[in-house]
């Protein structure tokens, strides 16, 4: 009753004028971001995180609220119409999307993609409300030795679930972890990594980070290989669904949240793997197996709805224990620092009107997503004509001034370059940008746990893993490393296994 309450006093934070109006600029803002190819959500929130500082932090929150969820959306447009997912929760919606364009159904595959948005959305909000206070309420409890054991998680997880190889993701997190060093020592004050200068005592702003290799790394690595011909985008009509449509899809609408949400709000990368999961789970169910990787419209509801719902869950571990799963959260984070703010367990206590005007402001969101895109669905297919060379030098420009704003310093913006060339040097070799960015914004708060635990136990190791909840997350850190080797020990038992069994067969024949 209390977080009923609470998301009632919400509501009527989110309904004001304003807020509206901060929600529908979100909305619009994300969708329109979101559907020019390679521009996901985390880098369309860094690229407008400078444009927000003479908000107030509220209808700020509010407004990329919106830009998270309308970019979202916009991805699985542009992964529908012209086979180039916006960002990586949508690469899924273009395995059955495309196709569906390419027959002449691009217009129910967006419908599919929108609703299933909506009702992932919905669903995994609500499941928010009812978790999140819960959540917060037992994370207050959590130690320093807790702390630090749930971001050796994030930095393990994150590492092993993203890129390539396990290594790229550990030398990715290694970058993010030594930019985040350079500045003052927070307990001794010695500077680290600053070269004499004094503006880099303050260390790299976290804005500057992200929009240099979201952004700038992102743009250097789509000019270099402009020469690359894009396929050209399928007009779409009126976005509906028919009958037989809506009979195959309503399942999978509600299928998607139960995957999606789980995997948002641990540290496993965000909504790639429940995407996966909720195709490969309806390619199982589906009466119509023959049509996926044809158009089956079943593949693009249920992934949808998924990330959707991801996404919610994302929100759960980053308001209740400050932990970023994804590159969206990473960056929102960075957006309440800049605020002053700490999200954490006493993030519901401290700021209750930000936090449920925050949540309320979600599900207003789905309706204005829902309301304004499926209308607008041919007037974002018509964004995908920006030619790719003036769609970068916006992007440039924007990211430049955004950084400038930061502090009004000229270095930033040789900063802001050094770390898009970082960014783009990473695409170059494979290494997943979410890692550095994890690394950048957790690596000082997990330095400063292990020090506090460390304070506590007398210098003794044993500090790190005196409570029952940290040994419980070593313990699965351990078993995330130790995976792969098992899975190949199993294979490797039943390999000889089969070999005895057709010795015997032969011996006995």
């Amino acid at each position: 009753m209390d977080s009923l309450n609470s998301l009632i006093d919400g509501f009527g934070t989110a309904l004001t004028p304003m807020n509206l109006l901060w929600a529908a600029t979100g909305v619009l803002l994300g969708t329109a971001i979101g559907v020019l190819p390679g521009i996901g959500p985390a880098m369309a929130v860094a690229l407008l995180l400078p444009v927000t500082y003479g908000l107030d932090p509220t209808g700020a929150f509010i407004m990329f609220a919106g830009i998270y969820y309308g970019a979202m959306f916009g991805g699985s447009t542009t992964s529908i119409l012209l086979n180039t997912p916006g960002e990586s929760a949508a690469v899924v919606a273009a395995i059955e999307g495309n196709p569906m364009a390419k027959a002449g159904r691009g217009a129910q595959a967006l419908a599919a993609a929108a609703i299933g948005h909506f009702a992932g959305g919905m669903i995994g909000t609500i499941l928010l409300v009812v978790l999140a206070p819960t959540v917060a309420s037992l994370a207050i409890g959590i130690g320093a030795p807790d702390y630090f054991a749930i971001m050796v998680l994030a930095f393990i997880a994150v590492t092993s679930v993203l890129g390539a190889s396990r290594i790229r993701g550990l030398a990715s997190l290694l970058i993010g972890l030594t930019i985040g060093l350079v500045g003052l020592d927070q307990m001794t004050g010695q500077q680290r990594l600053t070269f004499g200068s004094l503006h880099l005592a303050d260390g790299v702003d976290v804005v500057i980070v992200a929009v240099g290799l979201f952004a700038i790394g992102e743009a250097l690595w789509v000019a270099a290989h402009l020469r690359r011909s894009t396929g050209k985008p399928i007009p779409v009509g009126r976005p509906w669904l028919g009958r037989t449509d809506l009979k195959r899809t309503w399942k999978p609408w509600l299928r998607g949240p139960v995957i999606g949400f789980p995997f948002g709000a641990i540290p496993a990368g965000g909504a790639e793997i429940p995407t996966f999961l909720s195709y490969v789970t309806e390619k199982r169910l589906s009466k119509h197996r023959d049509q996926f990787g044809k158009g089956a419209i079943e593949g693009v509801a249920g992934p949808e709805a998924a990330a959707s719902a991801s996404a919610a869950g994302t929100l759960v571990s980053m308001l209740t224990l400050g932990l970023p799963t994804t590159a969206v959260a990473a960056v929102m984070l960075a957006a309440f620092q800049q605020y002053g703010i700490q999200p954490g367990p006493l993030l519901f206590e401290r700021e209750p009107e930000l936090v449920w005007g925050l949540i309320a402001s979600l599900f207003v969101g789905m309706v204005l997503l829902l309301a304004l895109n499926l209308p607008l669905a041919p007037v974002w297919a018509k964004l995908l004509r920006i030619p790719r060379p003036y769609l970068y030098a916006g992007i440039l420009f924007f990211a430049a001034v955004g950084a400038y704003a930061v502090g009004g310093e000229s270095l930033d913006l040789v900063i802001l370059l050094v770390i898009g060339l970082i960014g783009f040097g990473m695409r170059r070799y494979g290494l997943p940008v979410l890692p550095a960015v994890i690394g950048v914004i957790l690596g000082p708060a997990a330095e400063q746990q292990l020090r506090r635990a460390l304070q506590i136990s007398d210098g003794s190791v044993t500090g790190l893993v005196n409570t029952p909840f940290s040994v419980t997350v070593y313990a699965i850190v351990v078993l995330i490393v130790a995976w792969p080797l098992i899975g190949r020990l199993i294979a490797r038992l039943r390999g000889g296994r089969k070999t005895a069994e057709e010795s015997r067969t032969v011996s006995g024949g």
